[in-house]
């Protein structure tokens, strides 16, 4: 597969009284016949995607997934050095990683314990005989690392940030999103079918198997709990979501199945909690009415199919390989797995480094891959960021003066965590097997349940970190924190000795795109606290109301695919984040550049201004599969990588300025909107 070529360019330039070298921009995959201003994301990457060719093992490729397999590699490297030499392994969590790194490779041993870690699990459902079981028995499920049909998590209440709320939230489907259940078109038929062929592999597997009317009974189950399942739209509404009660109040709501008993076994010995935010409620009542109604059967069924799901990757190929077929090959198109460790390192770290165990990762990638001076730039870059906000708030128009102080006041308590935390967890209590994949995801499970229950009765940490250090993303937290992983800040989106244009357009336009998630439609509803407040005038919400809709009707208007259209308002988060992140990047480094001089440099024969924007089109460089794009269109918040780049470049002056577009030019919008 190409890689990103990194070629390094000597070029006299100081910052902060360091020598440092420009990196050149990989300008190879330019379309020299595309002008920048029809086409720009073409005009960097065009000639790139016409050579590239995806990998059998790939949904995308492009630069986020370059880093990412960077990344995997450098982690593999070092977790292979710590299984050949034990004496490295010099703290707890480097011990831990090691040993579960070393049982998801070991295939053999995969194969010879076959389900026998899942046995205590499945049996407990096997044995579900009573409906006044049921409470426990999902709430065992829960403890265990299976969302079914509730999900649960401990967290600062969203409305009073000094104190942890238990929460409960809809979850359990098979299917890629709820509408999949009720959807008619091809895609969905095809998607639909092979769920039900996983299914049904995953239970005769098991030796639980399922005849055609089961699958038939299992499917119309989850159907009806899809019916009560909020739409991801929905989902981003943070007060339609916030919704504390008493247990008391619970059992009025959602009758049918016994809440205390079902609380009391998820919090496993700590204080059972007075309130509960019980995020969707209607979905609650749905799970209590299928609670009191449903064949047991179907339950079984149901609940050892999401335990099987959940465990399908650490398990023998009979089950790998379903997953394979049904996750990987029907809902994003791929052709092979990938390769295995990359695959064991993303089972242990999660998508967004949310696993329990995901900082260990994070501890070893940290020690390879990370220094001091990148630490003090990324720094330098988030502050000169938070001031160019500062001065566009200010700036406002439409905003009156006391929201405005609102909002410079929130931006100033806005916490970076960068990098990686001050100190490692030491994970007390947790101890792993080297040749026990499955059941070491189930210990981690655990320990993970005790320890968010023990969050409860404690304050809030506010410097805690909620992700690992070697993911490639970054994060906007429920605290006014935005965090920057060591594994972004890499190249090609930060190199500690590039020139400012090419990191300002890389990590600067995250930075940038972090700090205004805290103001986009759902972040704006935070307060300088992060806990949830409306501090915004009637005047200035309505206001903030009709921008938000220009960009919701903006995005809306694109389609990527014939008959697939991004939803305008699913992605506008993302959308506004990315109008606003990207002039707010630009005009840090307008004063990076007034500070270290240089404005008029060219590198390349491009100035600082065109390479920042080369750099921001080259970051979201990228070639997916028709599955792998039908399927973020369908359920992911982000708009696709082209239009991250074309709808904020050519709704900016600094854009039509840097590469002199003429009105009327495609990358010049007829009609600009600024939210902020």
């Amino acid at each position: 597969m190409p890689r990103f070529q990194r070629h390094r360019l000597a070029l006299a330039a100081t910052l902060l009284g360091l020598a440092a070298h420009a990196t050149a921009l990989d300008l190879s995959g330019l379309s020299k016949d595309v002008s920048p201003c029809d086409d720009f994301f073409t005009f960097v990457n065009g000639s790139w995607e016409a050579a590239t060719v995806l990998p059998a093992g790939r949904g995308r490729i492009g630069s986020f997934d370059d880093l990412r397999q960077n990344n995997a590699a450098v982690l593999e490297k070092a977790l292979t050095e710590l299984a050949d030499k034990p004496t490295l392994q010099t703290t707890p969590g480097l011990k831990l990683a090691a040993a579960y790194f070393a049982s998801g490779m070991d295939e053999a041993a995969i194969e010879a314990r076959g389900t026998s870690s899942l046995t205590p699990l499945l049996n407990r459902i096997d044995g579900l005989q009573r409906r006044e079981d049921l409470p426990t028995l999902i709430a065992l499920l829960a403890r265990s690392g299976v969302a079914a049909p509730l999900g649960w998590n401990v967290g600062p209440d969203r409305k009073d940030t000094r104190r942890n709320l238990l929460s409960l939230s809809q979850s359990g489907l098979g299917l890629p999103d709820r509408d999949d259940y009720f959807r008619t078109d091809e895609r969905t038929r095809t998607v639909s079918a092979a769920y039900r062929t996983y299914g049904r592999t995953l239970l005769a597997a098991a030796g639980r198997p399922v005849d055609d009317a089961g699958l038939d009974a299992l499917m119309a189950f989850e159907t009806r709990l899809a019916d009560a399942t909020r739409e991801r739209v929905k989902l981003r509404d943070p007060n339609a979501n916030y919704n504390p009660m008493t247990l008391a109040d619970l059992a009025a709501a959602a009758p049918g199945l016994d809440w205390s008993g079902y609380v009391a076994v998820l919090t496993a010995g700590a204080k059972l909690p007075q309130r509960v935010n019980v995020q969707q409620p209607e979905f609650a009542t749905r799970v209590a009415a299928l609670a009191a109604e449903t064949p047991l059967e179907v339950w079984r069924s149901y609940l050892t199919l999401r335990v099987l799901d959940a465990t399908a990757a650490r398990l023998p190929k009979a089950f790998a390989n379903a997953r394979f077929e049904y996750r990987d090959k029907t809902i994003t198109g791929l052709q092979a797995p990938p390769p295995r460790s990359e695959d064991v390192i993303q089972q242990i770290g999660g998508n967004y480094g949310q696993e329990p165990l995901a900082l260990a990762l994070g501890e070893l990638f940290v020690a390879r891959a990370f220094s001091p001076e990148a630490q003090r730039r990324a720094v330098q870059l988030v502050e000169d960021i938070r001031g160019a906000m500062h001065d566009r708030i200010e700036k406002l128009e439409w905003m009156t003066p006391a929201t405005k102080a609102k909002a410079l006041d929130k931006l100033a308590r806005m916490q970076p965590l960068i990098g990686a935390p001050d100190k490692w967890p030491r994970f007390e209590g947790l101890e792993l097997t080297n040749t026990d994949y499955a059941g070491n995801w189930l210990k981690v499970a655990l320990w993970h349940s005790d320890r968010e229950m023990k969050d409860l009765d404690a304050p809030v940490e506010r410097t805690r970190w909620r992700t690992s250090p070697h993911i490639v993303n970054a994060f906007a937290g429920g605290l006014n924190q935005i965090t920057f992983p060591a594994g972004i800040l890499q190249p090609p989106f930060f190199d500690a000795k590039a020139d400012d244009a090419a990191n300002y357009g890389g990590i600067g336009m995250v930075i940038g795109h972090e700090i205004t998630h805290h103001f986009d439609d759902s972040g704006r509803n935070y307060d300088a606290n992060g806990s949830l407040t409306d501090w915004w005038t009637p005047a200035d919400a309505a206001g903030y109301k009709a921008r938000a809709d220009l960009v919701a009707d903006r995005y809306g208007a694109i389609s990527p695919l014939p008959g697939y259209n991004i939803n305008g308002r699913l992605t506008l988060g993302e959308n506004i984040s990315d109008m606003s992140g990207l002039p707010i990047a630009y005009e840090g480094l307008l004063r990076a550049l007034k500070r270290t001089g240089g404005a008029d440099r060219k590198v390349d024969g491009y100035t600082p201004a065109q390479r920042f924007f080369l750099s921001n089109a080259l970051v979201w460089r990228s070639k997916t599969r028709t599955e792998y794009l039908i399927n973020q269109l369908r359920t992911d918040p982000h708009s696709p990588s082209r239009y991250r780049v074309l709808t904020p470049m050519s709704n900016s002056p600094y854009f039509a300025q840097a590469f002199s577009c003429k009105a009327g030019s495609a990358m010049v919008a007829k009609d600009p909107i600024t939210v902020w």
